[in-house]
Formats: C-alpha cells, structure tokens, sequence
C-alpha cells in the first residue's frame, strides 16, 4: 500500500473534485497588432504666436470680437481681450475673422486625385459586396494637388474614406493637411479608424448588375446581417483565446482574417462607422442593425432625408453629414430641401456637419456652409456665424472621435487655427493664413507658404 503524502492527497482531491491540472506550457501569446501603420506625424516648427484684435468664432458658440487667440507651444494657450503678447510673434488681425481649423469628414483626395487618370484612381474595391479588409490610406497619394487648393481653403483636418460601391468597402483614415511625402506623416495621431459602409442604390445596382447579391435592398441588408454574424463569430473566437491563454492554458489561436479583423474593431467600439446612406428609412434600418450587433451606427453621409428622421438622430446620437444643395441626380436623392442641415441641427442633442464629397466644393466649404445659413434663415431659422462655425469644426471633430483635440479654440486643443480676410460666410471670403497645430502652413501673401506638389513643379 502507497502512502499519500498530505500534498499529494491535496493534488489528488483537486483533480477529482475540479479537474483542475498543472499549469500548461503555454506558446507565446499571438497578439494582433491593430495599428501597424503608425502615423509618423510631427508637428511643424512653430513659434509662440498671438493674434489680435479679431472677430473670433470659437467653435463653441461663442463670438468674440475685438479679440486675441495665443498660441504657445502648438495649441490654444488663450482666447480673449487684451492678451499680453511677450516673447510673441504678434499679427494683428483688424478687421478679420478667426475661426478653428475646418474638418471635412468626407473626402476622396489622394485616393481619386488630380489629375482624374485611370492609374490613379484607387478609391473602390469593386470586386466584393463587402472589402473590410481594404485600408484607404494604402492607396493615398500624398502629392494629390487637391490637398494644397483645400488647405488654402482653411481645411486642416480631413478624413479620405473609400467608395460607395460596396456595402462594406474599407477603412477610412483621418489626415492633418500638411505637405508630406508619405501618408504616414499626414496621420492624425490617435484618430480612431472610420468604416466605409453604403447604402441603397449603389451597391444593389453594381452587384445586382452583375446577377449577384446584393440586387435589392432586401439583400443589402441580408448582406450586412451576414458579414456581422461573421464578425461576432469571430471576436468570440479571439475572446475565447485570450481568456483561454490568460487562465494558463495553452490555446490554439484562431486563423486571422483581414476582412473580420475589421469588423472586430468596430463591435469593440474601436472603429467608427461612416454610412453612405440617403434615405430616412434606410438610415433608421441602419441604426437597427447596430443595435442587432452591438456597435454604434456612427454618422450618416450625405444623408438627404435626414430632416424626416432629425429626432431619432439626436435621440440615438448620430451625426449627419450632409450637402447644401446636392440632391435629384438619382431618385434616392429626389427628396431633398434646403432646410437639411438646419432641421437637423434644430434638435437638441443633434450633430449637423457639412461635407463636401468633392476634391472642388472643399476648397469653399465654408461658403458651402453660407448656402444653407441663407436658406434657413429666409424660412424663418435664425442660424448665426457662431454656431452655424460649428457644422465644420467642433461637430465634424466629433465625427471623426478627434473632439478632444480639434474643431474649437479651446485651451488646451491644438491650434488649428484660420485667419480669414472678412466673415467666412461671406461670398468673397478668403483664408488669409492656415496654422496647424501653431504652425503656419499657408499664407495667401507669402509664397514661401504655398506649397506646391512635386507634380504640379513645372506645369504650365
């Protein structure tokens, strides 16, 4: 007969009574890397700098006039009368307007550049009704000439989304509008990733045409429904693997896939979704199909109908980001008004942004802004600069998850600043000079800050 050592009796009764074992010798832990692109950005060389004697729009609905803006150190130091100005580069701003940098939250630059060649045009993977796993910062091209013509417009934030073709087609990134070589300088640092997603008529009339699904509108929801049954599959299947390897195990890790990697991002709250979306039912099925799965459905671009369903933006936190005056080109866009913007905007708690969709309307999109400010207000609205500033700065910087860092001249935020020669909602209105993160990257009377692209050097 053996005799039992009071361990291993204890060891013996653990195996009976839970079947607990010794730790297992584990591999090393398969991690996935979320951001193996990193944004190389640095700011650019800056000085402390004060401005004085402006009207100052701050983003925040507030108007300042006679006012002064300093900037220390690449952000907001100070917004007020009077400021003292030592050890500063002083320009005295009479008789102009500041405002924050303008954020547009939908643009195609570098991915559909200028010039409009077959070799350059990069923005949609029409292979597959869903290509998450594409990434639009793969196919940027830095030296797009749009990017300076929308910098001397006042745009110093801008996210590059892909195409609509798909139902899901990518990846979108969000850019500081500096000159650079590489896409990885002109990265927001920290800005979290969009998802392309596109409603209604494109996607059901590319796939459809080819005798695939989706061909109707049924189908682009089944569509969707099937890509996120995949994904929540999937993030269980990791989930499983890392609590397996954090209790002591020694798990085998699931296959990675591009497509569902994305997905995953945006059920963990990662990744935000911007949704191709004209009309009002389609949009509320949208916020439905979120709430299926768990995510958020994000901001809805060009968002036409938005005005029928303006509460239940505000009530389920949405922005829309839609045109002035853009609408009949197809019958999803026919029922359009004016009045758009400022229905939703109406609202309390809503998210109102205007966008332009354009490599042209960027460069004004502050006289995009005038537009629906002039509509509105002959139907009665009574829109001010101060807060209508917002729709192209403090909203579109929530958008994008980057309100903590841009979109108003608060203390602390980076000093994504524009000088402007008269109101900016005015039709003859010019950006004067465009700070980004307190340094000057254009100034419409010193040609040492125009840049040009090494493709424009040269042109006739």
């Amino acid at each position: 007969m053996v005799k039992l050592t009071p361990s291993l009796v204890a060891v013996a009764l653990c195996v009976a009574l839970s079947g607990c074992n010794p730790a297992e010798q584990q591999d090393p832990q398969v991690i996935i890397n979320t951001n193996p692109y990193p944004s190389t950005y640095h700011a650019l060389p800056n000085a402390t700098t004060l401005l004085k004697n402006a009207i100052v729009l701050t983003g925040t609905g507030e108007r300042v006039d006679n006012a002064d803006v300093l900037i220390k150190d690449g952000k907001i130091s100070a917004v007020g009368q009077q400021l003292p100005a030592e050890g500063a580069v002083v320009i005295d701003a009479k008789g102009k307007w500041i405002t924050p940098g303008i954020i547009d939250v939908h643009s195609h630059l570098g991915v559909y550049p200028s010039p409009n060649a077959e070799s350059h045009n990069d923005g949609n993977e029409m292979t597959n009704p869903v290509t998450a796993e594409v990434w639009a910062e793969h196919s940027v091209w830095p030296q797009d000439p749009g990017f300076n013509r929308a910098r001397e417009g006042g745009i110093t934030t801008l996210q590059i989304l892909p195409g609509s073709a798909n139902l899901i087609g990518g990846r979108g990134v969000t850019l500081k509008n500096i000159p650079a070589t590489t896409t990885q300088a002109m990265k927001f640092p920290q800005a979290p990733y969009g998802l392309k997603m596109a409603c209604g008529e494109n996607p059901k009339n590319l796939y459809g045409g080819r005798n695939e699904l989706p061909m109707t509108r049924m189908g682009n929801m089944a569509g969707y429904r099937t890509a996120f049954i995949q994904a929540t599959e999937y993030k269980r299947a990791w989930d499983k693997y890392n609590a397996d390897y954090a209790a002591g195990k020694n798990p085998i890790a699931p296959e990675r896939d591009l497509m569902k990697d994305t997905l995953k991002g945006v059920l963990e709250g990662d990744i935000l979704i911007h949704n191709h979306c004209y009309k009002a039912e389609e949009m509320a099925m949208m916020i439905d199909l979120g709430k299926e799965f768990g995510y958020h459905a994000g901001t809805f671009h060009h968002a036409v109908e938005a005005y029928k369903i303006a509460d239940l933006l505000a009530e389920n936190g949405n922005c829309a980001a839609m045109w002035p005056d853009w609408w009949g080109f197809k019958l999803e866009a026919y029922d359009m008004v004016l009045e758009n913007v400022a229905m939703v905007d109406a609202v309390k708690n809503s998210c109102a942004i205007v966008h332009s969709d354009s490599g042209v309307t960027i460069q004004r999109l502050n006289q995009e802004t005038a537009k629906i400010m002039h509509a509105a207000n002959y139907s009665g609205f009574e829109i001010t600069e101060q807060h209508a500033i917002a729709w192209i700065t403090a909203n579109a910087a929530k958008s994008l998850g980057i309100s903590d860092k841009t979109g108003s001249l608060e203390v602390g935020k980076n000093a994504d600043v524009v000088i402007w020669n008269t109101n900016p909602f005015n039709v003859y209105a010019q950006a004067e000079k465009v700070f980004i993160d307190g340094a000057k990257v254009f100034d419409r009377h010193d040609a040492a800050y125009q840049a040009q692209s090494d493709f424009m050097l040269g042109q006739q």
